[in-house]
């Protein structure tokens, strides 16, 4: 195999979440034009309620112009923000509850084929019910889930965000739930 050898990074659009990059590179002695996507990244929390079950969100989601049923999760306020803080105060504006306990899962990269960003996902327990602190253009529903119920969904392709999957699929072999 080659060496690949980026030539040059150029800055072709910059938007509210991310930023569109245009990379000349050498693969194979062959150059080509790639976009790159650089999202300075995000936490998403699987938030554990005393009897075990899973507090999920419905929002709606622009890209799949739907309503999608995931992990409370957001992008972080600044590249060096600890993505833990990002998780405790994503974890309360989305559902209204905070965790006296907060433990990292695993790290996923989203799209590695064109993007750089990498979530980190935590369980979060010992919930304690505050409000939500949505912004004003957010609709959120906050959902109690058995994780046997979120696993069907999963494997009937009904729950497709890639985030939640990993998380909830991580959380039930851990904990040996099937």
């Amino acid at each position: 195999m080659e060496k690949t050898i980026r030539l040059e990074r150029e800055l072709a659009y910059t938007g509210t979440i991310l930023k569109v990059y245009r990379d000349t590179v050498v693969a194979n002695g062959i150059q080509e034009t790639y976009d790159y996507i650089h999202h300075d990244g995000a936490a998403a929390v699987l938030p554990v309620t005393k009897d075990g079950k899973l507090l999920m969100v419905r929002q709606y989601r622009n890209a799949l112009d739907r309503f999608t049923l995931e992990l409370p999760a957001g992008k972080v306020d600044a590249p060096d923000e600890p993505r833990i803080e990002c998780a405790y105060r994503e974890l309360e504006e989305e559902t209204g509850f905070k965790a006296e306990t907060m433990e990292y899962l695993m790290t996923i990269n989203t799209t590695v084929a064109f993007c750089d960003e990498a979530i980190d996902l935590f369980v979060a327990r010992d919930l304690v019910k505050t409000e939500q602190h949505l912004d004003a253009d957010e609709s959120i529903d906050v959902e109690e889930w058995e994780v046997k119920d979120l696993l069907e969904l999963i494997y009937g392709g009904k729950l497709t965000d890639g985030k939640t999957v990993a998380a909830i699929m991580a959380y039930a072999q851990r904990e040996g739930i099937r």
